[in-house]
């Protein structure tokens, strides 16, 4: 099936995956920016997000998801390397309008990849998948809370420094990733053209940043709600 064995249907299945996966980031972001507002809100995001069979339903498309775009993307990054030879291993300088990020995708998909295990163990572990094995409160730093309890993760993980750092640069290699990756994508998809294409790099560094931006500044005001109510 050339869907799944030629080089432009595995391009295909990759930038579709991808796609999807800016959405659901947007989804995730919106729900995160909910919790600096509104802690009650965000919590009772979490309970209709729980163990509940939707929303396990939608993990595992999710998860589905990821797996074929990295799973592709590797086997892209493979046979593009079969097909340069020897050339890879020659110093090759940038092309004139080449991003790094372009030259770049695949290792910026491992510390993306890397960083979101961080997050699962951190968070989906000891929440859905808590639940999910009949566990309604798990330990938290030295505390029973509750798995559907949102607001109390994100306040114990984002009171830790080292987690806030990890979860920065994962939202810089995000950044890089996004920048070229959404554009890349929409074009392959065939929605793009000589007029569009430019519009479209610009509406991928806007999405890019406005994940950034968001999603580090839940993180940075946490930890800076944290170091305020330190001596509390």
């Amino acid at each position: 099936m050339w869907l799944l064995h030629s080089s432009i249907g595995r391009k295909l299945i990759m930038s579709i995956s991808g796609v999807a996966l800016v959405l659901f980031l947007l989804f995730h972001l919106s729900m995160n920016v909910a919790a600096i507002f509104s802690p009650e809100a965000y919590n009772m995001i979490c309970s209709l997000l729980g163990a509940n069979w939707y929303a396990v339903a939608a993990t595992i498309v999710l998860a589905a998801v990821i797996a074929l775009h990295f799973i592709y993307a590797i086997m892209l990054t493979l046979q593009n390397r079969k097909a340069r030879g020897n050339n890879r291993y020659a110093v090759n300088v940038r092309p004139a309008g080449v991003s790094w990020a372009s030259q770049n995708m695949f290792v910026l998909g491992i510390i993306v990849c890397g960083f979101f295990a961080l997050h699962l163990s951190q968070f989906w572990y000891k929440m859905m998948f808590a639940e999910l094995i009949g566990h309604h409160k798990v330990e938290l730093g030295g505390e029973l809370v509750s798995t559907q309890d949102g607001v109390a993760f994100i306040r114990y993980y984002f009171s830790q420094l080292w987690v806030v750092i990890a979860y920065l640069v994962w939202y810089a290699a995000l950044w890089f990733h996004l920048t070229h990756g959404l554009w890349s994508a929409i074009q392959t998809i065939g929605l793009s053209n000589g007029l569009w294409l430019k519009r479209w790099k610009a509406v991928s560094y806007i999405v890019a940043t406005l994940i950034f931006l968001g999603f580090a500044g839940v993180t940075l005001t946490f930890y800076a709600r944290s170091l305020c109510c330190a001596g509390i």
